[in-house]
């Protein structure tokens, strides 16, 4: 993906989660229920998939409440940052004329290539998977 495409992506995804944070924010009791869910493998098969719950623990992110984040689902932790680094770090480069977010995104991009990083990462998934079903998310 080139530089400009990247960037558009990002700033586009960031946009959307800061809408659907809202949405969130504004519904939160309707959307800390476990009833509600958006997600469509969950709707479909009853299971959780490993993002499932990401919604919620990144309102807690955005509260402050980081333990209740990380036990919701980590990965609301990750899109968090995501969410707040990337536009601010795009936005430098865009003043800038630099390149330094594209730049980290190739090195970062390159070492997740890597087998026995990739194998790491999966089983991770896996396991935060398993955590979920076994939560009943």
């Amino acid at each position: 993906m080139n530089k400009n495409k990247l960037y558009l992506f990002l700033l586009f995804a960031c946009f959307v989660g800061y809408s659907w944070l809202l949405f969130s924010l504004q519904h939160e009791h309707e959307i800390q229920s476990k009833e509600f869910t958006v997600c469509l493998f969950k709707k479909v098969t009853t299971v959780p998939c490993p993002s499932c719950g990401t919604t919620r623990s990144v309102m807690q992110f955005s509260h402050g409440n980081f333990l209740s984040a990380i036990l919701i689902n980590p990965f609301g932790i990750i899109v968090g940052l995501i969410m707040i680094v990337a536009p601010i770090w795009i936005s430098y480069d865009f003043i800038q004329k630099k390149e330094t977010f594209y730049t980290a995104y190739l090195k970062i991009e390159t070492i997740l290539r890597k087998r026995k990083v990739a194998i790491v990462l999966i089983v991770l998934v896996i396991a935060n998977w398993i955590w979920n079903i076994k939560k009943n998310l």
